[in-house]
């Protein structure tokens, strides 16, 4: 076993933010994959629930024989340790076999987004190098035939949403008449059943890996600007960042209640989307390794869709990872609907992340729900998760990003200059990049050398990741983001972060989302822009709202332009998209 070493006198294990029985340190097993993790649940759980998907059931033992069959047939297909598989599949029965066959046989998932469009697809298909791609037959007319042709793939393997779905025939020929599910024809590709039953007769044993050296996935990142990059996280880096994330709950629990003890009647809701690393991780590998039931959602379905569904499967307690948006929608609800639902303390565990968690949006939450939710942070280039808040106590870390979790450091290092050290001070005063190191540090940018050397630095012997997030840290360790150091406006000499201008204009009671950049300006530099959803029935104006701001906010924060929408633009994960705001403004334009 290793056992992480960070500083046990570190200001964030003190007695009044961090978990009473939380460990200090991570300690794992080096050689550990999030497959061997299947298996030992698999071997504990083999016939309680398991994965849910489309009102069925798939139990952990079949689960696993179908990946291990899936593995038989992609190396039959002369797939090898290192080749990499392009993933074009929603959260699904499909996407599970297919992502933990090739964590068996150390080939590289890439997994991709539905939403891309087609020359997205052919990008990251060929950054990755991709050998075989497996993807849903819905999705084949739109995203793949029109850039096939410029691909050199070895293997497509197709395969329909209702695959391992347990239906009769007739209620799936109903499904694809009546166009409830997406269905199509891939030319020139094999099943993914056809490969499961190849597998069949061509059993194969687990390959040998290399934890923290060997690829597990390669993630699209979410840059601010400029092409998606690949982060290559290795085996080392999902496992070990699951078990971060299993810690956080497991060891978490009220004053004289025992250590919580994961077991099928638990849930995990998979709203988020597994190719992203919020989902992959927090809900998925979390998940398995805690030994839950994980209930996927191809899309976000409605609000009361969701909770008519949480009903009717009825588990005992809910871990719901998912972004704001999703949690206010909820919190929006009258008391008396959500009553209907009978979920009254059982949203025991919601991870708020991809941005800020709002306080007018967490205390009606919790007040309705009588559940508990945090805000957690990452990036794609940890794995995800870094921090989040405590669960329990009067000192919750509400408002800020928490503290790290265990077997993580963090350190805020001056934002122009790394090699200076780390600030010792503390409070806003003592602001800068928050960088941070751990098992969860991603190994590379996917042959992007230059742009792994500016994120990942050495420093007093350990590996950091610079976040690109401003921020500071308090006297007891708990994280504080001012903003992304790229996004910082910059007018008369002022820095003006976004967040704490959005944070200021949400304070109106009729004001329901909002959004800030910085355009150009002539007679500044940069000018504040304030992109602004009203609540409905508001009688704001821009210049009513603009009066408000001047008597609620220091001059220099006040935006200059003010523009109502009818919707804030955030990507499928609910995170703010300020640059697509940005870069359609006028202003932005002629500049």
């Amino acid at each position: 076993m290793v056992k992480t070493q960070i500083d046990e006198n570190s200001p964030w294990f003190n007695e009044r933010y961090w978990p009473k029985d939380m460990p200090k340190q991570l300690e794992y097993d080096p050689n550990m994959t999030m497959y061997d993790a299947f298996v030992e649940t698999a071997e504990k759980y083999p016939h309680e629930n398991g994965f849910w998907f489309l009102d069925t059931w798939m139990d952990y033992a079949e689960m696993l024989k179908n990946v291990d069959n899936f593995a038989g047939g992609l190396i039959k297909l002369g797939m090898k340790k290192g080749d990499v598989l392009g993933l074009l599949v929603p959260n699904s029965y499909n996407f599970v076999i297919a992502y933990y066959a090739c964590l068996k046989i150390g080939v590289i998932c890439s997994p991709m987004n539905g939403t891309y469009k087609p020359g997205e697809i052919l990008h990251q298909l060929s950054m990755t190098k991709a050998n075989v791609l497996v993807i849903l037959d819905g999705l084949n007319d739109d995203l793949f035939q029109p850039i096939r042709d410029k691909l050199n793939l070895d293997h497509v393997i197709s395969t329909g949403i209702l695959d391992f779905v347990p239906f009769s025939p007739i209620k799936k020929f109903l499904a694809k008449v009546l166009k409830k599910v997406p269905t199509g024809k891939v030319p020139d590709s094999i099943s993914m059943k056809k490969v499961i039953e190849m597998g069949k007769a061509n059993p194969v044993e687990k390959a040998k890996i290399t934890t923290a050296e060997d690829p597990a996935v390669y993630l699209m990142t979410g840059g601010t600007t400029g092409v998606p990059k690949a982060a290559v996280l290795t085996h080392l880096n999902i496992y070990a960042n699951a078990l971060q994330c299993r810690n956080w709950v497991r060891y978490q629990h009220e004053e004289g209640e025992p250590m919580k003890k994961f077991t099928p009647q638990d849930a995990m809701i998979g709203v988020l989307p597994f190719f992203h690393s919020f989902g992959m991780t927090v809900v998925l590998n979390a998940g398995v390794i805690s030994g839950a039931s994980i209930v996927m959602f191809p899309r976000p379905p409605p609000t009361e869709e969701l909770l008519e569904t949480l009903k009717k499967i009825s588990l005992e307690t809910m871990m719901y990872p998912g972004a704001e948006v999703l949690f206010q929608r909820i919190a929006d609800l009258p008391q008396e609907t959500i009553d209907t639902y009978d979920l009254s303390g059982k949203l025991t565990f919601c991870l708020s992340g991809a941005g800020p968690l709002h306080e007018y949006v967490r205390i009606p939450f919790e007040e309705k729900t009588r559940g508990k939710i945090v805000e957690g942070y990452g990036l794609t280039e940890t794995s995800p998760v870094l921090s989040a808040g405590n669960f329990y106590g009067e000192n919750r870390c509400v408002e800020s990003i928490g503290i790290p979790f265990p077997g993580t450091d963090w350190k805020i290092f001056p934002s122009e200059d790394f090699d200076a050290g780390p600030i010792e001070g503390i409070g806003e005063e003592n602001t800068g990049e928050i960088c941070a190191s751990g098992p969860q540090i991603m190994k590379e940018y996917l042959d992007r050398p230059e742009e792994t050397a500016d994120t990942i630095k050495e420093w007093g012997g350990k590996k950091w990741l610079l976040t690109g997030d401003i921020g500071f840290l308090d006297e007891y360790g708990r994280g504080f983001i001012r903003d992304r150091k790229k996004q910082l406006i910059k007018m008369r000499g002022y820095s003006i972060y976004p967040k704490e201008v959005e944070s200021l204009v949400g304070l109106h009671e009729e004001v329901n989302e909002v959004a800030v950049a910085g355009l150009p300006d002539k007679e500044t530099g940069e000018a504040v822009k304030a992109w602004v959803k009203l609540e409905e029935g508001s009688t704001l104006t821009p210049e009513t709202l603009k009066v408000w701001c001047k008597e609620n906010m220091t001059h220099y924060k006040v935006p200059k332009y003010i523009e109502f929408i009818p919707d804030i633009p955030k990507n499928i994960i609910g995170k703010v998209q300020r640059r697509i705001l940005q870069e359609n403004d006028p202003l932005f334009k002629q500049e």
